[in-house]
This record gives structure tokens, C-alpha cells and sequence, in this order.
């Protein structure tokens, strides 16, 4: 779960333990179920998702080693669900990179998704939009 440590809006990310290379960004959505963290995943997904880092394991950045890509990740997810976010579920959509700081501040969306489906383990017909900045530096 969310820690108050992970939810400060005071430090900027990224913060200046890190030399920023760029910035990705994703939205992801959960329609059906009503889980905030499949929702903060597939905006990680997102924004990973159509990148290629060949400087890390080519060794284009002279003196860097892949060893040391470093990530910070910023989520903004609606207040009300923060306390059910499972970081470190969402931790686990990045495949390699040192997360030095993953910072969740208020953000996203909660609206209808326009139709309740039991079937599809909907509560209710909430629909749950998180937003995502993937920091990719060393």
C-alpha cells in the first residue's frame, strides 16, 4: 500500500540525484473491477511502452553503465483511492532500471465508465484514470 512518505507533493520529482536523459508519460484506465492499481500499471505501460533505451546497454553515454539507469516515477491518481494503490505492484511493470523514487500525488480521474457489468467484477460503473511520468536518467 501507498506509504505518506510516497505521497509527498513537497520534493519535485525528478529530484537532483539523478541526471535526466527524458520524460515519458501514460494514462491508463480500469473500466471494470474498480482497481486503482491496474489503472496506475497500465499507465506505466504506457508509458514505456513505445520507447527503446539502447544508450544504457550500448554504452552511448560515455563513463554510464546500463547498471546505472535510474527511474522516478510521479502518478497522479484521485485522492480518494491513494490508500489502495499496491506500489509495489506497479514497481513491477518496469523490467529494468533502479526506481529511486516512485511519488504519488493527487491526480487522475474517477467517472462512469457508463454501465455496470457484475460479470466483469464491477461494483459499480466507476471508470479509474491515473496518469503517469516515467524520469529515465543515471
Amino acid at each position: 500500500m501507498a506509504t505518506e512518505q510516497s505521497r509527498s507533493n513537497v520534493d519535485a520529482v525528478p529530484n537532483a540525484s539523478m541526471n535526466l536523459l527524458f520524460v515519458e508519460m501514460g494514462v491508463g484506465y480500469d473500466q471494470h473491477g474498480q482497481d486503482v492499481t491496474a489503472a496506475a500499471m497500465r499507465a506505466c505501460r504506457d508509458a514505456i511502452s513505445s520507447n527503446s533505451i539502447p544508450a544504457f546497454r550500448r554504452g552511448s553515454i560515455p563513463g554510464v553503465s546500463f547498471e546505472q539507469m535510474k527511474l522516478q516515477i510521479k502518478l497522479g491518481v484521485p485522492k480518494a483511492l491513494q490508500q489502495c494503490l499496491d506500489i509495489e505492484k506497479v514497481k513491477s511493470v518496469f523490467p529494468y532500471g533502479d526506481i529511486s523514487k516512485l511519488e504519488v500525488v493527487d491526480g487522475g480521474l474517477i467517472c462512469s465508465s457508463g454501465v455496470h457489468v457484475e460479470e466483469m467484477g464491477d461494483k459499480n460503473d466507476d471508470c479509474y484514470i491515473v496518469n503517469a511520468a516515467v524520469y529515465v536518467g543515471y
